[in-house]
């Protein structure tokens, strides 16, 4: 839940500073965006329409 929650929170708001204090987290850049799964679904979108 608590992770769900931080999904949608910053696909909203797009507010990272915010949910890494709610979340207790410290460097922002390098747990927040993880523990949500941000970086996962940037490189699926990334790789969505990539050929060669």
């Amino acid at each position: 839940m608590r992770k769900t929650f931080g999904y949608h929170y910053f696909q909203q708001t797009h507010d990272i500073v915010t949910l890494m204090v709610i979340f207790n987290h410290s460097p922002p850049q390098n747990i927040t965006k993880c523990y949500i799964g941000i970086e996962e679904d940037a490189i699926k979108n990334s790789l969505k329409d990539f050929r060669l």
